[in-house]
């Protein structure tokens, strides 16, 4: 049997999602056994690269010219510019493969590249914009990457307003999919009038289909952003081999199409599977290959009678973390991959910048209390841990295979003990690499372990703050306060170890002068070096979570939902509260923006939230936060 894992479009373009590397390296242990060949592919970076290419600008520059209609600036800019485009793509798309380093030169210049709406902000002199220091400090090297990655933003901003709106760099048609109880939305989709990004992936996957001749075609669906690109990608999968029989799994089906019930999803996939997919994947194979087809299922989705059934047996337990394998990238183009540097903070740029081997150093959440957490979900709350020595020995494997020591921890909370153990392996068997993963801010992460962690290879870390007030995190169960929370990121911090932190607005309860608050906490540890990065999250009440299912502890009420045949996960409610959310969010992230950069800690905190004088004055409250209550925090535990 022959079988082929995909990744749909569109996720991160500077290292592979990890799913089909997982699950291909698993596959490979049994194939001898049960008879296969096991490949992988990606059409989300080959989809890339046929619209960001001189035949793929040339094509798009053709069609937008027949749209006379269409002149959104970022379109007019690119029509203007767009044979300068034409001639500059190919070089700037290898330059941020890291092949071609000596174009940084011509780059930096500002005379290479045609700079349209994206580069506004972007300085010719120093005394042009406060953030122009940023860019003294810069490398040639950085800095060309930074203006190339604008390059490339304004591309993708003239196909969104111009030839798709669905289109983004991270995501594709991502509205279709997001808690969309009706599966109507993406149906129209699939059967309208395909657009040419529509186009250029029915032939990116025919391709694919003819080269593999797969027997089973599996994809992973992580976020809502690459779901109609799934469904895309089967459809073009039957329609070029209708015997071909395609699965669908991925973190998006395992949060939001647990209650599915449209028959529809079974006219583009002929299984959809649960939760990890290892062994509901081993158990499908069995099935396809028994002669009658009858042997049992594993937390599988099927179509009978023009109904949805879930199959699954109990007698089948997922597979333990320790015997899942080496994760394996073989027959991804790792070369092909893009580092954008689009924002100017260093710990922010690790999510877009480099190339990063994916692995877990456990399964699950060995806290699994926090109450807006999907702490019912397997993914969360199956905690399964793999021993230091293992975990090193799949890392030195794939350094070998791949050339790259860069190593993401993808855990949704990385065990401080486990992490002892990695780094003191790792240091004992003299295995350099350079490493990131996500944490709680817990005590146990001290000065001697922050100092451990980063003889290890560790140079960043992010973890969840989110309130950044001690009455609600006590609420949400989150186990921290903010002053540990100062003390810890302080310690990793003073190790050399960057520090991102979640942020959330808007949980249950949370008042206006909280979130006030909760911002001047976070400004305080962003003055005191504690923090180097940092995101604002709206909370989402999920069907999975304690604040979903028990919504009276929370003091809100959920309001009626639609009736759900496909997606079902975030719930609407309502708050007695009564404090205007999404007015204070633009605020918040306007000043975090400031923060991350070094800027504005002098700013009265009302300000980032708009006028509080004249007709067009909102007024916030002042911060009843003292303002030295995170320096008190780190000199009591001196």
């Amino acid at each position: 049997m022959r079988v082929l894992l995909l990744t749909p479009p569109l996720v991160q373009l500077n290292t592979p999602y990890p799913a089909t590397a997982y699950l291909t390296g698993f596959l490979r242990l049994h194939a001898d056994a049960l008879g296969l060949q096991v490949a992988q592919a990606d059409p989300a970076i080959e989809l890339f690269l046929r619209i960001f290419s001189r035949a793929g600008l040339a094509r798009v520059a053709h069609v937008l010219g027949e749209n006379a209609e269409t002149r959104h600036e970022a379109v007019a800019f690119f029509l203007q510019n767009a044979q300068r485009y034409i001639d500059t793509v190919d070089a700037t798309v290898r330059f941020l493969q890291g092949r071609d380093p000596s174009l940084a030169l011509r780059i930096a210049g500002r005379e290479f590249l045609p700079e349209g709406p994206r580069f506004r902000p972007i300085p010719n002199s120093i005394d042009e914009d406060p953030l122009a220091w940023a860019f003294g400090a810069l490398g040639t090297a950085d800095l060309a990457k930074h203006i190339a990655s604008l390059f490339v933003d304004d591309l993708a901003d003239a196909i969104r307003h111009g030839l798709d709106s669905r289109f983004e760099l991270s995501r594709y048609a991502e509205s279709l999919a997001d808690s969309t109880p009706s599966f109507d939305p993406l149906h129209e989709a699939l059967h309208g009038k395909p657009t040419l990004i529509d186009s250029w992936l029915d032939e990116v996957t025919v391709a694919l289909v003819e080269k593999h001749k797969p027997d089973l075609v599996g994809l992973t669906a992580p976020f809502p952003g690459n779901v109609y690109g799934a469904f895309r990608i089967a459809r073009a999968v039957k329609l070029a081999s209708p015997r071909t029989c395609v699965v669908l799994g991925g973190g998006y089906v395992n949060t939001e199409l647990r209650q599915m019930n449209e028959p529809r999803v079974f006219d583009h996939f002929d299984f959809v599977t649960l939760d990890d997919g290892e062994r509901p994947l081993l158990a499908l194979i069995a099935h396809l290959q028994s002669p009658l087809r009858d042997t049992p299922l594993f937390r599988t989705f099927v179509r009978q009678d023009d109904r949805v059934v879930f199959k699954t047996n109990a007698d089948m337990h997922d597979v333990p973390h320790r015997d899942t394998g080496t994760p394996t990238y073989d027959g991804l183009p790792l070369a092909s991959y893009l580092s954008l540097f689009e924002m100017l903070n260093p710990m922010h740029r690790l999510w877009s910048d480099g190339r990063w081997n994916k692995l877990t150093v456990a399964h699950g959440c060995y806290w699994k209390k926090c109450s807006f957490c999907d702490i019912t979900l397997d993914y969360i709350g199956r905690y399964d841990a793999a021993s230091a020595d293992v975990l090193v020995d799949r890392i030195e494997a794939m350094i070998n295979e791949t050339g790259q020591t860069g190593f993401h921890f993808v855990d949704e909370a990385a065990p401080p003990a486990g992490l002892r153990a990695l780094a003191e392996c790792l240091i004992k068997r003299k295995i350099v690499i350079t490493w990131w993963g996500n944490i709680r801010f817990e005590k146990t992460f001290t000065p001697e372990l922050a100092q451990l962690l980063a003889r290890s290879g560790c140079v960043a870390v992010s973890g969840g703050l989110e309130v950044a007030s001690d009455r609600l995190l006590q609420l949400m169960q989150k186990g921290v306060t903010v002053a540990q929370v100062a003390r810890v990121t302080r310690a990793l911090t003073d190790a050399g170890v960057m520090v991102h932190a979640y942020l959330m607005y808007g949980f249950p309860t949370q008042t206006e002068q909280e979130t006030i608050d909760s911002l001047e906490r976070v400004r305080q540890l962003f003055e005191e070096g504690c923090v180097q990065s940092a995101y604002w999250h709206r909370l989402a009440a999920t069907a999975h979570s304690p604040i979903g299912q028990q919504p009276g502890t929370f003091g809100i009420r959920l309001r009626p939902q639609a009736a759900a045949t496909f997606a079902r996960n975030e719930l609407a409610f309502e708050d007695p509260t009564d404090c205007d959310h999404e007015f204070l969010g633009h605020g918040l992230r306007k000043a975090l923006y400031n923060y991350m950069h070094g800027l504005g800690f002098d700013v009265d905190l009302r300000l980032w939230f708009g006028p509080q004088r004249g007709p067009e004055a909102r007024r916030v409250p002042l911060p009843q936060v003292p303002k030295d209550l995170i320096r008190n925090a780190l000199a009591a535990s001196q």
